[in-house]
């Protein structure tokens, strides 16, 4: 017959009080060990158990060191305590998506998290259904242990299975795009991809998500006026607006901290759809570094098959964009150069609300960052996104360069109309 898991306290006492009368008979001169092996025949104990509790006997009793069992017992209550800090802790870390503040989040929203989160395991133990509800309760998501199980056994509404199919929709919508997008641009392009959705269900499952949009902080200057060098006149005068592409263009450039020092990245964009035709990551800020960014927006034009004879290239007045060199450029592409007055904050907004949205959606979101080479990749992407699949609110909701192909297209359109109509005369 195999031994019980667990000794009756009685015979566990009275094991102990044998053994302890058979080591005070100096008669016998037993040792623990054979008084517990006498002992242990006896009541059918197995002996190494006795031994065990003979020497906590005589710890408690004070005549061997070690623990006592009221210390030991207080230490597994503090080890069980610790356990469960560490699994609350584990479970607010997960569920700080909905934590943060504002309205309870719906109870499907809850129990959805549980669904998903209840076999997730730390030190070895499961997260658990009650455990969950305990901690989303003691942090004002009050649901029940009941309350999860009742709507675990009901059906699946229709609403709950279209609120999980568009959030893997907006997941992939969301990170497919920076992370910068919030509910409105995540609507649009759904919309776009022929998900036709609500653009409040769309602020409801990011809310429920935890997914937000970049917001935009304080931009700082780095150019410089030259007071000697010669000026053109302001050709815009804050009408950043253009009715084709290649009629006007706005530069500016910023700086990037990296733990191999500051490096400086300038572009060249065109208004009219605000595609970024040229691009330059640089350690200096020199005229190199925005001219190369105009030389790349004059090729990127060339290939596509378009003359910028004409253009107004407008910037601030930094000494990099009145350099001879500079200028001698722009005159031998036969663009007009158009400079803003000198601390004016909005004599180049455009060109500076561009660099914004450059620091905004990577330079911030992505950093830090260590080398000149990490930031020209991600400018490098991150241009080739923002040209071809960024929405623009301003264009209707399209890509600046899909606005642009839609102007072409419109205009060849108009124009082979236009040749189709029979003379009068």
């Amino acid at each position: 017959m195999p031994a019980p898991k667990k000794y009756p306290v009685e015979m566990r006492d009275r094991a102990i009080r044998l053994v302890e009368d058979l080591l005070a008979d100096p008669d016998l001169g037993l040792s623990v060990t054979g008084a517990c092996s006498r002992v242990s025949e006896q009541l059918g104990i197995n002996r190494d158990t006795l031994r065990g509790w003979v020497k906590q006997a005589q710890i408690d009793a004070g005549t061997k060191p070690g623990l006592s069992s009221d210390q030991q017992r207080r230490l597994k209550e503090l080890e069980a305590e610790n356990r469960e800090l560490r699994r609350a802790n584990a479970i607010l870390k997960t569920a700080s998506g909905f934590l943060r503040g504002g309205a309870r989040p719906p109870i499907a929203t809850l129990v959805r998290f549980i669904d998903e989160h209840r076999h997730d395991t730390v030190d070895g133990r499961e997260f658990g259904v009650e455990p969950i509800c305990r901690v989303l309760t003691e942090h004002g998501c009050k649901i029940a242990p009941a309350t999860y199980w009742a709507h675990a056994k009901r059906p699946t509404s229709a609403r709950a299975v279209r609120d999980a199919e568009l959030i893997v929709e907006i997941r992939r919508v969301h990170g497919a795009n920076y992370g910068v997008y919030g509910a409105r641009k995540v609507w649009r392009q759904l919309n776009r991809e022929g998900i036709a959705v609500a653009r409040c269900t769309v602020e409801r499952l990011m809310a429920a998500e935890g997914l937000t949009g970049a917001v935009r902080g304080a931009a700082k200057r780095t150019t410089r006026p030259d007071p000697a060098a010669p000026r053109p006149e302001d050709l815009v005068e804050r009408q950043f607006v253009a009715a084709r592409p290649n009629q006007l263009w706005v530069v500016d450039f910023t700086y990037v901290a990296t733990w191999s020092g500051f490096v400086y990245v300038a572009f060249c964009v065109d208004v009219f759809a605000r595609v970024i035709t040229g691009w330059r990551v640089s350690r200096s800020m020199t005229t190199d570094l925005v001219l190369d960014a105009l030389e790349m927006g004059i090729w990127q034009r060339q290939r596509q098959g378009h003359d910028i004879q004409g253009l107004v290239h407008h910037s601030d007045a930094g000494s990099q964009y009145t350099s001879i060199r500079y200028t001698e450029r722009l005159a031998e592409a036969g663009a007009k150069p158009s400079i803003g007055s000198v601390g004016d904050s909005y004599d180049n907004a455009t060109a500076e609300s561009i660099i914004g949205l450059f620091k905004t959606e990577v330079i911030r979101r992505r950093g830090p960052w260590r080398t000149l080479d990490d930031v020209e990749i991600a400018t490098l992407e991150w241009v080739d996104w923002f040209n071809n699949r960024r929405l623009f609110e301003a264009l209707g909701n399209v890509p600046p360069a899909e606005a642009e192909t839609n102007h072409y297209l419109t205009a060849a359109t108009a124009e082979t109309l236009e040749m189709s109509e029979p003379s009068l005369h």
